[in-house]
């Protein structure tokens, strides 16, 4: 993995795990908490509440087969496929090369550069994004590995643009940031339904934005998936 990707991917994981730790409830008039409501009424009416969220067309909760046999690749260049760490080009794109049997796995889009593999830039409300990251986990445990995390790491402005698309379609955020103009807070916003979330943080310092989708309790499943695989001692990662 070249310095400038890592760098990059330790911001993507720096900045989601950050985001979670500022979450706050938003403080509403009572004005501002009726549009809200009118909107969850709006947005039930277009999609179940049960439903998790999804990234253009590319769902939390999809099984990885499901996924790599999809034809929803959002990446530039066109010809983009996926390739997960059960791939063996999966080294030639920094990631660690794991086993059908691992606990856990990450798949990016990518393309063929001048022969070689090269990570492709997701699409993020029509930008390319500086670093993405799909995430599958056996979930309970057992079963096929699926989708519970989408990570994605945007520019400023992306992130401005997208946080008003947000809002116009699932309505005002349920969580943010107490004071996002105070020294040292990190604006953010939480989406959420019955069993998912879509977290938008602005980055301090860069500004850059991180966008999370990631199913309810995938948190616990994770740690359950460590003691796994520290019980297990293989390795299978």
């Amino acid at each position: 993995m070249t310095l400038t990707r890592m760098v990059g991917a330790l911001m993507l994981l720096g900045g989601v795990l950050s985001c979670a730790a500022h979450a706050q409830p938003v403080a509403r008039s009572p004005k501002a908490a009726s549009a809200a409501s009118n909107g969850v009424v709006a947005d039930t009416r277009r999609r179940s509440p049960d439903a998790p969220f999804s990234f253009r067309g590319v769902a939390l909760g999809i099984t990885i087969d499901e996924f790599r046999a999809g034809s929803t690749v959002r990446a530039t260049p066109v010809g983009s496929v996926p390739i997960c760490e059960t791939d063996v080009q999966a080294g030639a794109l920094g990631m660690r090369l794991k086993s059908h049997d691992s606990l856990s796995v990450a798949c990016r889009w990518a393309h063929r550069d001048d022969g070689r593999w090269a990570v492709s830039q997701a699409v993020v409300d029509g930008a390319p994004a500086l670093e993405h990251v799909m995430r599958f986990t056996r979930i309970d445990g057992q079963g096929a590995l699926r989708l519970y995390e989408m990570s994605f790491l945007i520019d400023e402005l992306t992130a401005e643009v997208l946080r008003d698309a947000l809002e116009d379609r699932y309505g005002p955020p349920r969580h943010a940031t107490r004071n996002a103009a105070a020294p040292g807070a990190m604006p953010m916003y939480v989406w959420e339904n019955a069993v998912s979330s879509i977290t938008l943080c602005f980055l301090p310092g860069s500004r850059n934005g991180t966008l999370t989708y990631l199913l309810k309790g995938s948190d616990a499943w994770m740690k359950a998936v460590v003691r796994q695989w520290q019980a297990s001692g293989t390795g299978a990662g």
